[in-house]
């Protein structure tokens, strides 16, 4: 087992992290405090145990319900600048090199900000991390399933007005029984005619057409959970004996899959640690790595995420690192950067841990 004093030292790469869903309870409270909105708990320890409270129970009613807390306190560009510097100092702290964080812009505009100016100030508090730390940012914004098509399309054509200052990626949110992606088309296909990126959540709470959509009607470069695709695959233990044309199509073309355990255990989207997927996709050479989703409701970490997968899978180091390697690899910026980032920063610091700590190169 990798002591989780490696662990935390490793370097991360993040990349299904929702702005809305990893704020510090200390800033909730402040932050309400300061716009006179009242808390379901007055001090950090209930308020946290609160936030926490639907993940434990693995009620998703409860787990969404404290999205209208955090939202209700992102409604000035002040605030929402500040809880995106946070996250980068917090991601800094856990030594992410890299980490792309998304919100769904229409969330924030209910006290008169325009969605551009949602926009604009996210980037700023991520840029002002970026100066103090050098954590590299990527920003993802998000239309969701629910709400009209053209709503979708205006996120869209949002992401594609930023693309040069910081926003790399355009997703779609939401439950998805009953809110197919198909429906948002149009604001899919201006995306996909501006040569710009797709990630979309699928097969977390519905089933393998969730995803075959996602990939094949509109478009994804990238799958958020995922973790249904499991139905397309026959196996035994770690040892897929066959699998469906689906399956097959994501392992051959390198179709990355954010995989979240905390989260996807909290939301019933896998009964447990040692039932998820992720190690059956891991050690069969999908394209898997791991993030947070939404570390304030999870009450979790990228460090806790590897600690987890490390402790239930039995991962060695080099298996961090090609999870790490896996993220850079599918993150969405240009090829030149993640090249220097998997071998000036991820590479090089992970020879640098094993050569410290007496670990051979295959372990």
């Amino acid at each position: 087992m990798i002591p989780s004093d490696i662990i935390k030292r490793v370097p991360k790469v993040e990349l299904h992290h929702h702005l809305d869903g990893g704020l510090r309870p200390s800033t909730v409270i402040e932050l309400s405090n300061k716009q006179g909105i009242k808390l379901p708990a007055d001090n950090e320890k209930d308020l946290k145990d609160w936030f926490e409270k639907g993940c434990r129970l693995k009620s998703l009613t409860l787990y969404l319900q404290t999205f209208s807390v955090t939202t209700a306190i992102m409604q000035d560009e002040e605030s929402l600048a500040r809880i995106a510097y946070e996250t980068v100092l917090d991601w800094h702290a856990e030594n992410v090199v890299y980490g792309e964080v998304r919100f769904a812009p229409i969330f924030h505009t209910a006290k008169g900000l325009s969605m551009a100016r949602v926009v604009e100030a996210v980037l700023r508090g991520m840029e002002q991390g970026k100066k103090e730390t050098g954590v590299c940012y990527g920003v993802i914004l998000c239309a969701m399933r629910h709400q009209s098509p053209e709503i979708s399309l205006e996120v869209a054509k949002l992401a594609v007005a930023f693309r040069d200052r910081g926003v790399v990626g355009f997703d779609l949110a939401g439950d998805e029984s009953g809110n197919p992606p198909k429906k948002h088309i149009e604001a899919f296909q201006y995306i996909r005619k501006k040569n710009f990126n797709i990630t979309l959540h699928a097969g977390e709470a519905f089933g393998l057409d969730s995803i075959w959509q996602a990939i094949q009607v509109c478009g994804a470069h990238r799958i958020g959970h995922g973790t249904r695709l499991v139905e397309d695959v026959n196996y035994e233990g770690l040892r897929i004996e066959s699998m469906g044309d689906l399956a097959h199509y994501v392992l051959d073309k390198r179709i990355p899959l954010e995989m979240c355990l905390s989260s996807n255990i909290g939301t019933g989207a896998a009964p447990s640690f040692a039932e998820h997927p992720f190690q059956l996709f891991f050690r069969n050479h999908f394209r898997v790595f791991l993030c947070t989703d939404n570390p304030l409701m999870s009450d979790t970490t990228m460090t806790k995420e590897m600690q987890i997968a490390a402790d239930n899978y039995g991962l060695t180091l080099k298996d961090l690192e090609r999870i790490s390697v896996n993220a850079m690899k599918s993150s969405f910026i240009h090829h030149d950067e993640k090249l220097t980032l998997i071998y000036q920063v991820i590479k090089k610091q992970f020879a640098d841990i094993r050569q410290e700590y007496g670990y051979s190169d295959w372990n």
